[in-house]
């Protein structure tokens, strides 16, 4: 290493102190002079102290970073502890934060300093939302513990030991990609659920919409036509709040296609687009029609839980199997009566299913179809349920805009055809 590069590692060793310590001595600023706990020029010295450390042990080895930061422990704990005894404080965060930037000072000379960097940064948030991250965790009930701790056993314990290779005699199935998949629909299914706990619950339909349609659209239209039926006069309300819940599954539907194979984007795009956009113009008329001051409360129960994982990553496997059983039996005609029947409880299913089909096994213009079917069939039978559930006028506002929704997605995916034959 030459000597500009170890100065500016050394330079960066330091602004890592900096940038803890002006987190630090910002929340100690009002204590006066030779009372306050460590501060900014502590963790600055710290963040440089590290880098030193590092830089002497490209010469001298590593024990001296060891050495080194056995003593730094030593002498910064010892401050705290009397401190902690004059104080009766008893948080051990200040001497974490300051081993940590020891530490990630002597990485920023020795090691990777982009990495020692992205971890001073995401150190410095957790110390600075310190009183906004408490109030969140005591506002979790135990539901929502256990869904945190579920999604990161689905995530960190049950994949690694799934066998990432195709095992049934039809080559269809991937236990570790669907169970992959299985977890990113869940993850986001968790977040749509928090977005809306965190803006509160009379928030507004609109907020629980959007997070709705990430989670369930399905389960969101039932929940809306439910309330259109208790609440009359926010039927229109309430009508655009599934319409905007089915903009969102859209979306997403062409979202996750699309990163899955990126193949589909040219063919698919067109359709959804045109199909979304005639439910966000519906949603719209809707509520700028709206005067009703009526707004129901809404709560979404919690979507992570392990069992409705599970289910979903049987029915992809499913789903999976069946469609190339059903190819190779019927050819693509079979595909696409087995996407109009998934589509009535889940879109998702069929879309990752579709998606991760190799091209060999299936065309593209197959795979869009499917899609394209699976989204349709999911849209009439919420118009459905939005009638059944919630009445003639709930049924009506949100069935009449489906079927525009619908014909105009066709017609593109017509056009698009047409255009490609010719």
């Amino acid at each position: 290493m030459d000597q500009n590069e170890l100065l500016g590692r050394l330079t960066v060793s330091l602004a890592i102190g900096l940038l803890v310590g002006l987190e630090r001595g910002w929340r100690s600023r009002n204590e006066e002079d030779h009372q306050r706990p460590a501060g900014f020029r502590t963790f600055a010295l710290s963040g440089l102290l590290g880098g030193v450390a590092g830089a002497m042990s490209l010469q001298a080895g590593g024990l001296v970073i060891g050495f080194v930061f056995l003593g730094y422990a030593a002498a910064f704990f010892g401050f705290h502890w009397l401190e902690a005894k004059v104080e009766q404080n008893l948080s051990v965060t200040s001497v974490v934060a300051g081993l940590l930037t020891f530490l990630l000072g002597a990485m920023s000379v020795i090691g990777d300093f982009q990495a020692a960097i992205a971890c001073a940064v995401a150190m410095t948030v957790l110390l600075a939302f310190r009183e906004t991250l408490h109030k969140w965790v005591a506002s979790l009930t135990w539901p929502e513990i256990r869904a945190v701790l579920a999604l990161l056993v689905m995530s960190f314990l049950l994949l690694p030991l799934l066998p990432n290779r195709r095992i049934d005699p039809w080559d269809s199935i991937n236990p570790y990609q669907i169970w992959l998949l299985a977890i990113l629909v869940a993850g986001v299914s968790f977040v749509g659920y928090f977005a809306v706990r965190a803006f509160g619950d009379r928030l507004g339909i609109l907020m629980t919409a959007v997070a709705g349609g990430l989670a369930s659209s399905t389960a969101t239209t039932l929940a809306f036509a439910r309330l259109g039926k208790e609440h009359p006069a926010s039927s229109r309300l309430l009508s655009a709040g599934i319409l905007i819940a089915g903009v969102v599954m859209m979306v997403r539907v062409g979202a996750v296609a699309i990163a899955l194979n990126g193949a589909l984007l040219t063919t698919l795009a067109l359709p959804l687009a045109s199909a979304a956009v005639v439910l966000a113009l519906g949603a719209t008329v809707f509520l700028t029609g709206n005067v009703s001051r009526d707004v129901p409360k809404l709560r979404i129960d919690n979507p992570m839980e392990i069992g409705p994982a599970l289910k979903l990553a049987v029915f992809i496997a499913a789903v999976m199997m069946c469609a190339e059983i059903l190819r190779r039996s019927f050819g693509d005609i079979g595909v696409l009566v087995l996407a109009a029947l998934s589509g009535v409880a889940d879109v998702d299913a069929v879309t990752i299913s579709m998606a991760r089909l190799d091209q060999a096994s299936i065309s593209t213009d197959t795979a869009v179809k499917a899609i394209v079917v699976a989204v349709a069939v999911n849209t009439l039978s919420k118009a459905f349920l939005s009638g059944w559930a919630g009445g003639r006028k709930v049924g009506f506002l949100v069935g009449g805009v489906s079927v525009f929704s619908l014909a105009a997605g066709l017609l593109a995916l017509a056009c698009q055809a047409g255009a490609s034959f010719g």
